[in-house]
């Protein structure tokens, strides 16, 4: 896992073509690969909302009950981010001439999420959170690589299918957001 993860952010063309080889299932990738990456972000937003805390216009929050909320919501976006993101790659597979194949999709999308994995240890620090929503950019450059050995769309419609993609995308994380934050939300100040 350590070398994938190395792999994937420092020659990620070389890696999608190892992992397209790979042809893997869905639930072996999310136990063996998300579950345990997911845990970084997760982790590192309970103990810099819930032990270390943070300040804004003078005023320290901080809470245990703040951290494991942070914790859940961040597992829970990336988890079925990735569910949904997948699942509107696959859909969109064969209007771009691409191959149709659940697994391939989630593996693409699950391994995209490699930098922001990484760099949520920056949840550690609330003030330094927006650093795993940068790594994130990179991580689109990851799953733009990728769709080509991955879901085979040819070379003409790739771009098409990735920013139809990427759309379809942050459409699906925007709704996320929105019902996880008034889920948290409504549980904490009502």
């Amino acid at each position: 896992m350590i070398n994938r993860i190395k792999q994937i952010i420092t020659d990620p063309k070389k890696e999608w073509e190892v992992i397209a080889e790979e042809n893997v299932p869905h639930a072996k990738v999310f136990t063996g690969y998300i579950l345990p990456s997911s845990l970084i972000p997760a982790v590192a937003a309970f103990i810099g909302y819930g032990v270390i805390g943070y300040s804004a216009f003078g005023v320290r929050y901080q809470s245990l009950s703040w951290g494991i909320r942070q914790a859940v919501v961040q597992w829970a976006a990336i988890v079925i981010g990735i569910y949904l993101t997948a699942s509107v790659i696959n859909f969109l597979a064969e209007h771009f001439g691409a191959k149709k194949d659940f697994d391939r999709a989630f593996s693409l999308v699950a391994y995209s999420y490699t930098p922001m994995f990484v760099a949520g240890i920056f949840y550690i620090l609330p003030s330094l959170a927006i650093l795993a929503m940068i790594a994130g950019l990179y991580g689109l450059y990851i799953l733009y690589i990728g769709m080509l050995p991955m879901m085979k769309a040819p070379a003409d419609k790739n771009t098409g299918y990735f920013v139809i993609s990427l759309i379809a995308t942050i459409v699906v994380s925007g709704v996320i957001s929105a019902v996880l934050t008034a889920i948290m939300l409504k549980n904490y100040f009502f």
